[in-house]
């Protein structure tokens, strides 16, 4: 077991507005200790030599800014201890869970997380819920909530009604905390499972209309121009046309969405791929890469893992009569650095502004960074190959992970939360 090791040469990213560097890092038990010749002289005084580690990444750590997790002691599909391995797995350093719960978390008493048979260091932060049960009818205590550590006001993944939303904004007791909205109208939405298009017809499925995103999205617009001292966010925006609407605003509110959408599309699943059932819809190709471009741009400030896991007896059921969702935070990295890095030509920097740094901006929270004496850093390697199975040690308990028996290219080979070992060669 090689837990202290000097890897010199590796690629460096220290934290937000920094280049890409090659030096050397110094790692003691799972620790930084040290940089460059600081490390070098550490890694002597014990008589290691170098590890050659110049094709893989040293980097902070992620950050997913919403995800669902009701039931964290006994849940079937996901429960905190599986959640925080997967998570520390995929590099993860915080995430952020949204109010939906066996007991919705809108009072409280009901912040507390309990305490896993192994706890993990993984930093977890909750939303609390804008209304109660997320039922929309009325307003949670959402002063007291903030009190007691919420890291900011949530409701479910369909627009809260004008009416309670314009009310809790004119009480105003989030103050500055941030308030995350979802633009999705369920009654225009209907039983639709992806956006209308060509490629939705001819999979056969009943297609969601745009207008399910774009009218709830106008309304928060304007909610946002009425009340500009409050930090409104925007949850998984989807389609081309939502991004045109936020291009056309003069000061825009932060906004997240979904990793899946950045990397799939209508057009690029077979019929019985997971990935048809999100929420929200899966859009066009156009769809998809108007979200990258948002994305690049810093129109978009956050990629969401927006994890929502199923269990086996969910899976089930045809795409269309399961409740929707996906899990997996230790795909993300792999697979957006395969559709952005090695094919788009983002650079290291730019992917960590949408997967790190962007996130914790829309939490407003810290940047995550890399520092001596700390243990929130990732390693990954993008060349390495490996096949995504249930079965392996970094995968969640919910069986509704997107390519399973896929051969893909790189992995986080460690992550100071979750090191006891660090394997560079």
């Amino acid at each position: 077991m090689q837990n202290t090791l000097l890897l010199d040469p590796v690629r460096i990213l220290h934290g937000p507005g920094q280049d890409e560097q090659q030096g050397a890092v110094f790692i003691e038990t799972g620790v930084l200790r040290g940089f460059d010749e600081t490390a070098r002289s550490l890694a002597a005084s014990q008589g290691l030599r170098p590890t050659d580690a110049g094709d893989k990444l040293i980097a902070p750590c992620l950050v997913d800014p919403h995800s669902v997790l009701e039931d964290p002691i006994n849940g079937r599909a996901e429960t905190l201890q599986s959640l925080a391995r997967c998570a520390t797995a995929g590099g993860y350093g915080s995430v952020a869970l949204l109010p939906r719960s066996r007991t919705w978390r809108d009072r409280p008493e009901r912040l507390a997380l309990p305490d896993p048979d192994q706890p993990s260091r993984l930093t977890i932060h909750l939303w609390g819920g804008f209304s109660t049960g997320g039922q929309g009818d009325h307003l949670s205590c959402h002063g007291d909530l903030l009190d007691h550590g919420a890291i900011g006001l949530a409701d479910d993944d369909a627009m809260v009604p004008q009416a309670l939303l314009e009310r809790g904004l004119l009480l105003a007791e989030m103050q500055s905390a941030p308030v995350l909205l979802a633009p999705r109208d369920p009654d225009l939405q209907a039983d639709g499972l992806a956006r209308e298009g060509v490629e939705t017809l001819r999979a056969g499925w009943a297609p969601d209309p745009a207008s399910s995103e774009v009218l709830p999205l106008t309304q928060l617009l304007a909610l946002q121009r009425q009340h500009p001292q409050r930090n409104l966010r925007l949850m998984n925006v989807s389609t081309a046309k939502a991004v045109s609407q936020l291009r056309s605003e003069a000061r825009p509110p932060m906004a997240s969405v979904s990793w899946w959408h950045l990397i799939a599309d209508s057009g690029s699943m077979q019929n019985d791929h997971p990935g048809w059932c999100v929420r929200p819809s899966i859009g066009s190709p156009a769809d998809r890469l108007a979200l990258q471009q948002a994305v690049l741009d810093g129109l978009i400030t956050a990629v969401a893992v927006h994890a929502v896991p199923l269990d086996e007896e969910d899976m089930l059921l045809p795409a269309d009569q399961r409740p929707p969702g996906l899990s997996g935070h230790h795909l993300v990295l792999p697979l957006l650095w395969e559709a952005l890095v090695r094919d788009s030509g983002w650079s290291v920097p730019q992917l960590w502004q949408a997967l790190s740094f962007g996130p914790s901006s829309l939490l407003n929270i810290p940047a995550e960074q890399l520092s001596v004496d700390s243990d929130r850093w990732l390693i990954f390697d993008p060349e390495h190959r490996w096949t995504v199975s249930r079965s392996d040690s970094a995968a969640p308990l919910a069986a509704n992970i997107p390519c399973a028996g896929r051969e893909i290219t790189g992995r986080v080979l460690a992550c100071g939360l979750s090191c006891s070992e660090v394997r560079c060669g």
